[in-house]
């Protein structure tokens, strides 16, 4: 049987254990009905209430609390998703580039606190729903800080790394009829936690939402969209990959306010690539946000619907041209904001409506553009996104600002995270293919970031090129190359934060071999923005220069 140990939690390279391969976050429906309702029935939602033990480090945790003759039933409640500092445990805490450890325990990169480090203890008791027994039954929880071990019925299932992105899980063979016991372990600081210095409040616990899930015989795993115009604009082509589980076949139809472009039928076996073209296609961007809607119906081999698929097509050619960026054809300027992921009220668990709002106040003042500093968002950004009409940067779960900051002082570089260091790469991979894989289909992302202040060095390197093999479609950002130019060609674009004219003109001056952005300027927290006309005055005189990014949207 296998079981965890919390001693790996220290390694760098234990990260991930059980936990399943990360994939499109495109929705399944069992019919029409459902996909108008938006209520799937291969869903079933674990939010709400569950039973909850804080302790101030592991070695206060209750021992084989997990273990099916263990009751939970007279500890706390909590709510979940939250943070545990949001719902009386713990306190919330802000740091900027220091780590939140320092001043308290002396550890070296790698290694965690061990006097203080939280660990929260969740049960869920719950019996699986009668429309969803005998089928493959999976987990899901869409963000977790910072480390989460699982286990069903005293068995352990997995161990997951990285806050931002899902961490799923199969229960198939865990599972019993009639009650379960699911219980979890999330720690607020592990090797990983190096690489998640942003300048934020710093929290933990379960903050987005938990649900189990079922897929039918036959099931699209995972799902790429690419819609491109050729270089004339007037031809685009549709290229549809997927991943199946089982065999059938697929109808795919197209449409665009209700005029449709195709209707196919296609055997599926495992992988597959189908391509059609579209004339004259609407073009996706800020200005004009036109979407296509995709339908995919998925058959078995006797013709019955398994699942039906619903998603959004944005139709745009993003590229570089002479050192210049262009969005469908024409030169862009990013008017834009670096958004934390935050409410007042709650943290970082942030209600559908808060975002709404969020982005209407942003279109309303027109901001075109988000960098999502400095992680991966909840999925319904990057739909509404699409919807709404904002370019996006969407940035790997990375910033290890306290570990280089002071090194022109100590002189310490073996300090530095990740660098060039073999035993951080996998980990940093890791958290791309994760970010990769979920937010490939959104036409609104124009730019993968390698993450946020973490100096330079070849595992970030590394990042770049995997973006690069993966999406040729779209371009790599990373500003840490200004710092450390020993892998320069990281980042597709210079990349600089708080420059002032004067020196990014200098800089141009010397320097044409690729487009500038200011991916934080105008430092806005606070009596800020007086000379900001100055930035965009230098969009209308200088082409490279293409735009920036107001520190910061709250």
């Amino acid at each position: 049987m296998r079981t965890f140990d919390y001693e790996k939690v220290k390694d760098p390279q234990y990260f991930r254990d059980g936990r399943l391969d990360a994939h499109s976050d495109h929705r399944y429906y069992a019919d029409q009905a459902e996909a108008s309702r938006q209520e799937s029935g291969f869903v079933e939602s674990l939010n709400g209430l569950w039973k909850f033990h804080y302790a101030r480090n592991y070695g206060s945790v209750i021992p084989d609390f997990e273990k099916e003759e263990y009751s939970c039933r007279n500890w706390d409640d909590i709510y979940v998703p939250a943070h545990i500092q949001m719902e009386g445990y713990d306190v919330p805490q802000y740091a900027n580039t220091q780590y939140p450890w320092e001043g308290h325990e002396e550890i070296r990169p790698g290694e965690i606190p061990t006097a203080f480090n939280p660990v929260a203890s969740y049960v869920k008791y719950f019996t699986v729903p009668e429309r969803m027994q005998g089928k493959r039954l999976f987990i899901s929880f869409q963000g977790a800080e910072s480390g989460l071990a699982l286990w069903l019925n005293g068995q352990f299932v997995g161990y997951s790394e990285d806050t931002f992105t899902p961490s799923e899980f199969e229960l198939t063979d865990y599972v019993k009829e009639g009650e379960n016991k699911l219980a979890a372990q999330v720690f607020k600081w592990t090797s990983s936690s190096w690489c998640e210095d942003q300048d934020f409040y710093r929290f933990s616990g379960i903050y987005r939402d938990v649900y189990l899930y079922t897929v039918p015989e036959v099931h699209i795993r995972d799902l790429r969209i690419r819609a491109i115009p050729d270089e004339s604009l007037q031809t685009g082509e549709l290229e549809i990959c997927t991943e199946t589980w089982g065999e059938g076949t697929a109808r795919f139809c197209l449409s665009c306010q209700g005029e449709v472009c195709f209707r196919e039928e296609h055997k599926l076996s495992g992988k597959d690539v189908f391509t059609w073209q579209v004339n004259a296609p609407r073009l996706w961007s800020a200005e004009q946000p036109d979407l296509y809607d995709l339908t995919i119906e998925i058959l078995d081999k006797d013709g019955q619907l398994q699942e039906m698929i619903p998603e959004k097509v944005g139709f745009r050619r993003f590229e570089m041209k002479d050192c210049i960026m262009t969005l469908n054809g024409k030169r862009i300027v990013f008017k834009g904001v670096n958004r934390h992921e935050f409410s007042s009220v709650s943290g970082r668990c942030v209600s559908e409506e808060e975002l709404h709002k969020d982005l209407t106040v942003m279109k309303q003042n027109n901001i075109n553009a988000i960098r999502t500093c400095h992680y991966p968002n909840p999925s319904i950004l990057y739909r509404l996104c699409d919807e709404y009409g904002l370019y996006l940067i969407d940035e790997t779960n990375l910033e290890s600002h306290g570990s280089w900051d002071l090194v022109e002082q100590t002189k310490d570089y073996d300090y530095i995270v990740p660098n060039n260091k073999p035993e951080w790469l996998d980990m940093m991979l890791d958290r791309a293919n994760s970010m990769y894989q979920r937010d490939k289909n959104h036409p609104a992302i124009l730019i993968w970031s390698c993450g946020n202040e973490s100096y330079g060095g070849k595992d970030i390197f590394e990042m770049s090129q995997f973006f690069r093999r993966e999406d040729p479609t779209r371009l790599v950002h990373y500003e840490g190359v200004f710092r450390d130019r020993s892998y320069n060609d990281t980042s597709d674009m210079e990349s600089q934060m708080y420059p002032t004219v004067a020196s990014i003109k200098e800089f141009l001056a010397k320097d044409r071999s690729k487009p500038y952005i200011c991916c934080e300027y105008t430092h806005a927290m606070g009596n800020s923005c007086g000379g900001m006309h100055l930035y965009t005055d230098l969009t209308d005189t200088e082409p490279l220069y293409q735009g920036g990014f107001i520190w910061d949207y709250i």
